[in-house]
């Protein structure tokens, strides 16, 4: 099993007041860990003009950061948020970054939840997801062909004769490419389109086994050359991890600041998203333990393997994004990303070698 950690750049504003410098050396030192302990990726995801969640606004220079940073962890974008992006960009930085970091960069791509963002970039909201198929056949076509005359309804680009995309990216034929979804339309696209998979923290294991049968059934109609896109298949899922000595420390370190922010991430903000997504659909009423039995991996290292194994045994699992808010502060968060790599992962996979964390 593969391990990555989803990190938001979500200010603790009562340790990382504005305007909020603190966050990025804090997430920073969390993903220089994350390195050494033997995870596999670290996932940056990018938002716009709120500082109730994330205050990150350009994964790719964060990514080329990290990659002078760090030494063999792989540096994700969960996600690049498509109708945001001109897509020739995209896949410009991503092949630069790649180099920077000597092959280590996965791409991520979502059409956004977040209406306030688009109004932002005086983009259309509605519109989204027809504006993330377009970019995405144009980020295809590029990365196979690396030129085009593409006329659409959003997009317009001219690249051919003497001229074509530079650079090239280290991974071949691309760096792995993976999708958000979750939607009927968007778990169908992301297959046919040779997409690997990224799955909500939110959903039960019921809704995941059903998303992930409904996104597998597609993967034969998936056409060469996309099907050798490096994730093709994949499917990556997001939970809130939190590994503490007992179960009664985990929720003790936790119960305020979890519940505290997944009634957030679930307001008015994210236009219903997760409603679509997921079996929940209202902040009002969850609790603690309503969350530990549905969605959460908190517990002691015993609880946690035995919560991981039956979510593998439900879904089908080979790689797990942790996640977790900045509220239970960077020290217990540190404890927690230790805990998690020194006695959960031996559990799943064999022992890789680590280097030494200050």
């Amino acid at each position: 099993m593969e391990f990555g950690i989803l990190f938001t750049s979500h200010p603790n504003h009562a340790s990382e007041p504005y305007p909020h410098q603190a966050v990025h050396g804090r997430v920073t030192a969390e993903i220089e860990a994350a390195d050494a302990l033997g995870y596999d990726t670290a996932w940056v995801a990018e938002h716009h003009f709120s500082n109730q969640y994330g205050i990150m606004p350009d994964v790719f220079t964060y990514l080329g950061y990290l990659a002078a940073r760090t030494t063999r962890i792989r540096l994700g974008t969960a996600v690049v948020t498509l109708p945001l992006y001109d897509p020739v960009r995209v896949v410009e930085n991503m092949a630069f970054v790649d180099l920077l970091s000597n092959g280590r960069v996965v791409l991520g791509l979502g059409y956004g939840y977040r209406p306030y963002e688009f109004e932002g970039f005086g983009r259309d909201f509605d519109s989204r997801r027809d504006i993330q198929e377009e970019a995405i056949d144009l980020i295809l076509e590029l990365l196979h062909k690396r030129r085009t005359r593409h006329e659409g309804p959003h997009y317009h680009s001219v690249i051919e004769g003497d001229y074509e995309i530079f650079p090239v990216s280290e991974q071949a034929p691309h760096p792995p490419l993976f999708m958000a979804g979750a939607t009927d339309r968007s778990l169908g696209y992301a297959a046919r389109h040779g997409f690997g998979l990224m799955l909500s923290t939110l959903p039960a294991a019921e809704t995941l086994a059903r998303q992930i049968a409904l996104y597998k059934s597609h993967l034969k109609d998936a056409p060469a050359p996309l099907d050798r896109n490096p994730a093709f298949g994949k499917v990556d899922i997001a939970r809130w991890v939190y590994v503490a000595d007992t179960d009664a420390a985990a929720k003790r370190d936790t119960e305020q600041g979890i519940v505290r922010h997944i009634s957030h991430f679930m307001g008015a903000g994210t236009a219903g998203y997760l409603g679509n997504v997921s079996e929940k659909n209202r902040a009002e009423g969850l609790t603690y333990d309503d969350l530990a039995a549905t969605t959460l991996l908190h517990g002691s290292p015993t609880t946690v393997i035995a919560k991981l194994r039956e979510l593998r045994h439900k879904t089908g699992l080979t790689s797990l994004l942790l996640h977790y808010p900045p509220y239970y502060g960077h020290d217990k968060a540190m404890q927690s990303l230790r805990l998690f790599a020194e006695t959960v992962m031996p559990e799943f996979r064999p022992p890789v070698e680590k280097a030494s964390v200050a």
